[in-house]
């Protein structure tokens, strides 16, 4: 049973006659190794890329929601609130109010308006956390200040002391005809999320300041945010919590709330794993090549060996062998490449930027400015497994071909 191995290894690393052979073998080896390490890397920074981002917008957006199913305003929001936490997975409720407005500063711009109480926000968000200037609770009511995103704050032209006008979508009848709704408030706090839809089109202000613009009744809300202890079962968890609550009221978890999101990132890291496993392909491609090539030289090797008794199925395994070597060789080469750049892959990247003098993700472009790797072993494993398939897959068309040889035929012109 070692007679296959034997020779098969032997093909393998012996200097042939036909040198081509050997270079190809060595690009192949090199291809398989290429297309693992770059799989690896780009699946694992996508990982990372999908962690950071869903951290951030984590940290500043409701692990789930409780609203109407109209759309209308919840009166008592506090009796909702205190059902919700009767669960033992609610770690904080919070009531908010959302309204487009327009805010005009040395600029004008629109943006997303939301109303909150500041005591109670910083149990369901990290806003707090992410203050540049300022903290939540300079919204105090009657007073009408606002915190706006930091780049929503230069683009207004404004800062911490500053007065902006906000004008919201409700209208009142005046002597010159129907006109908004408007109020100038003063800017105490500046956040910084590192997300454009949030630094470039949120302002907070108090609740009440909210409920007076929107001449809504005090107490009311637009809905309660909540947060929860487990991420990964806020979906079962708001399940559990919809089983306690009204009938005319609704709840959302953050997977619902951005499922547009998530399926996105998840086509577009299955489409990225596609269309480089063909760098892995095309290296297989060329294992075929290899062996075919090899199979041709050696076909005076098999006929003799024919004759002296190995059956078709052990010449195949010689091939086969063969060309698993150079598939298993190029697979390992590749997964230790790989996880070595995704582990440094930001000191890569800083060293590359440095010597380049440029910067590859710009904070004007892109939401993430650091790059970074999630690595993750089932990822790994597939990518590694997939590879060695292909590339064994590759030596049986090559092995079948050594296997029907004629020892006559060959032997006829030797």
């Amino acid at each position: 049973m070692n007679l296959p191995f034997f020779i098969g290894l032997r093909y393998t690393k012996a200097k042939r006659k036909n040198h081509f052979i050997s270079f190809i073998s060595l690009i192949s080896m090199g291809g398989i190794a290429l297309g693992v390490m770059t799989v690896i890397v780009v699946v694992s920074v996508m990982n990372g890329f999908n962690k950071e981002f869903k951290e951030r917008m984590l940290s500043t957006v409701s692990h789930a929601t409780i609203s109407t199913y109209t759309g209308d305003r919840l009166n008592d929001w506090q009796a909702t609130a205190e059902t919700a936490k009767l669960n033992e997975h609610v770690l904080g409720a919070a009531p908010y109010i959302h309204s487009e407005g327009m805010l005009q500063g040395s600029r004008t711009e629109g943006a997303l308006i939301r109303g909150i109480e500041p005591e109670l926000e910083t149990s369901v968000t990290e806003f707090q956390d992410a203050m540049r200037y300022g903290v939540l609770d300079d919204l105090q009511a009657g007073e009408f200040n606002v915190v706006l995103g930091v780049d929503l704050a230069a683009h207004l032209g404004v800062g911490p002391g500053d007065k902006v006008t906000l004008y919201v979508p409700e209208f009142r009848t005046t002597a010159v005809g129907v006109t908004p709704r408007l109020k100038r408030f003063t800017v105490t706090g500046i956040f910084e999320v590192g997300m454009y839809e949030y630094d470039f089109k949120l302002a907070l202000i108090h609740m009440s300041d909210m409920q007076k613009l929107l001449r809504m009744p005090s107490g009311s809300a637009e809905g309660v945010r909540l947060k929860v202890d487990d991420l990964m079962r806020a979906n079962a968890i708001a399940r559990e919590i919809g089983l306690n609550l009204d009938g005319f009221l609704k709840i959302r978890d953050w997977t619902q709330e951005h499922v547009n999101f998530f399926k996105a990132t998840r086509t577009e890291r299955m489409a990225m794993f596609i269309i480089l496993s063909m760098i892995v392909a095309v290296a297989a491609f060329n294992i075929l090549s290899t062996l075919v090539m090899l199979v041709t030289e050696k076909q005076s090797d098999v006929a003799i060996l024919r004759t002296l008794g190995l059956s078709g199925g052990r010449i195949m395994m010689v091939f086969m062998i063969s060309g698993t070597l150079i598939g298993l060789v190029g697979t390992l080469l590749g997964l230790v490449a790989g996880v070595i750049v995704s582990l440094n892959i930001s000191s890569i990247i800083e060293a590359i930027e440095g010597w380049f003098n440029t910067e590859f993700l710009s904070k004007d472009i892109y939401y993430i400015t650091e790059l970074s790797a999630d690595l993750q072993q089932n990822d790994v494993v597939m990518i590694a497994g997939i590879a060695f398939v292909m590339s064994v897959l590759s030596t049986l068309y090559p092995a079948w071909r050594a296997a029907k040889i004629h020892p006559a035929e060959a032997l006829r012109h030797e």
